[in-house]
């Protein structure tokens, strides 16, 4: 990043004000990829306990990491909207919002009197983001629950994780339900671009269960190329030539990426045996695939020799791609992450005292290193009421 850069208020999505009724993690975790890039969040969430994450393990300080790990630099009102006053609030907050955002079942919205065609005509400018376990229309599950753990497994991700002949396995992170939080927020990101353009705004409807078949890249290609239903592979990549995957040294496991003929050729010159290059077994890609196992068993003799570290600094020498498996604290302690910003602090106390940064960066606006804490529950109401007043000319008293 420069050293000289525009101040912080000049992030790419500030002025523009998100009413976030998402919850737990989807769609959290799409508003506080907008927050972190200047868009302010106004989180609304049903009382008396608020999000259910508030609730969730681990504890810092009597409070949930869980949510804290997604809700920073987010303001925090309690409305209840079977409440008429409350609506009134919640309706006032749209007036002059951007986006609106939320994760309930299909249909709710609708029975609250907030169904598309109703904010649509009552808000032309604003952009609905809604995500849901099967999306709004179309599917003939659109009325099931669900979670993470299911569309991972409806989608056939779990059938394709883990090791050959093992059981199906969850990915070990909600990919489920981060993956729909990313594509939630480039579809709001695209609608403010467009409304740019026509000044009208549109609903942005994001099924989970979508999301995982559209990380499923290679395996449902080679589904519907070979007729085959592919399984699960461990760290072998079976579209790419090996050596392509993890193998043990003599304190851990690498990965190594050799998966072209001249990077196979390096790696067998930095490992002390260029002769492997020429054995007829290995010479060539295909023959490689082959023969794998024989392949893993050469170079895993090798590297039992010594430990991870060594070989990543003598194969990253020779331009073989490689890296350490590490452990998630090892990862924090990898110079990395503090060139690139990627553990920051937070202001105003709450169960975490560092979170994970944003990996979006930009040449021309400062770096996010550090974020305002996770709201308490209602933290921000007397001042939002404060605004909605003065907004309309003290002509509503707000409570």
């Amino acid at each position: 990043m420069p050293d000289e850069v525009d101040p912080i208020g000049d992030k790419p999505l500030s002025g523009i004000k998100i009413v976030d009724l998402t919850r737990v993690l989807a769609g959290p975790y799409c508003t506080m990829i907008l927050a972190d890039h200047g868009a302010r969040v106004i989180k609304v969430e049903r009382p008396p306990g608020g999000d259910d994450s508030r609730h969730f393990g681990s504890y810092g300080h009597g409070r949930s990491a869980y949510f804290d790990s997604v809700n920073r630099n987010k303001e925090s009102i309690a409305l209840d909207l079977r409440s008429a006053p409350d609506r009134e609030v919640f309706e006032e907050l749209l007036a002059d919002a951007d986006v609106l955002t939320e994760n309930f079942r299909p249909g709710v919205m609708r029975r609250l009197g907030y169904g598309w065609p109703e904010l649509h005509a009552r808000f032309p400018s604003l952009i609905h983001g809604s995500v849901s376990g099967f999306g709004g229309e179309g599917s003939p599950h659109r009325d099931r629950p669900a979670y993470d753990m299911v569309v991972q497994g409806m989608s056939g991700m779990m059938s394709v994780t883990g090791q050959p002949g093992g059981p199906p396995t969850r990915v070990g992170v909600s990919v489920g339900d981060l993956a729909a939080g990313l594509f939630l927020t480039v579809g709001i990101t695209m609608s403010l671009l467009r409304r740019a353009r026509t000044g009208v705004g549109n609903q942005v409807d994001i099924a989970m269960l979508d999301c995982q078949l559209a990380l499923l890249e290679y395996s449902i290609g080679r589904h519907l190329t070979t007729g085959e239903t592919p399984g699960p592979v461990g760290t072998y990549r079976p579209a790419v030539p090996p050596p392509f995957g993890s193998f043990r040294t003599a304190d851990g496991y690498l990965v190594i990426a050799a998966g072209n003929d001249k990077l196979f050729a390096a790696l067998c010159t930095a490992l002390g045996r260029p002769d492997l290059a020429q054995d007829s077994r290995f010479v060539q890609g295909e023959a490689r695939k082959d023969h794998e196992p024989a392949l893993q068993r050469e170079i895993e003799a090798l590297l039992a020799q010594a430990g991870t570290g060594h070989w990543c600094a003598v194969l990253g020498a020779a331009g073989v791609p490689c890296g350490p498996i590490n452990t998630v604290d090892r990862m924090l302690a990898d110079p990395h992450v503090a060139a690139r910003s990627m553990l920051v602090d937070v202001d105003g106390g709450g169960a975490l005292p560092k979170v994970v940064g944003t990996p979006i960066k930009f040449s021309d606006v400062a770096d996010l290193t550090r974020v305002t804490a996770a709201p308490d529950l209602d933290q921000d109401r007397a001042r939002i009421l404060a605004e909605l007043a003065a907004r309309t000319g003290g002509v509503r008293e707000w409570s």
